[in-house]
């Protein structure tokens, strides 16, 4: 998954931090759903502005 594209960092959106493009969801919460067991489609399916491929890329940004 090249998540180049997918992943934003903007000062003026939660204060800098990285979010999956186009919605103010940040990696970091997305990492946390997933490492409190949550699986890709219960997030999804808690943030409706979350597709799975935002899913995917944050886990690509995060190991890289």
């Amino acid at each position: 998954m090249d998540w180049k594209g997918k992943i934003t960092a903007n000062p003026q959106v939660c204060h800098g931090q990285p979010c999956v493009a186009g919605t103010r969801i940040m990696v970091s919460v997305v990492l946390d759903n997933l490492a409190e067991g949550l699986t890709p489609e219960e997030i999804v399916a808690s943030y409706p502005t979350l597709t799975l491929d935002g899913v995917r890329a944050a886990i690509a940004y995060q190991t890289n």
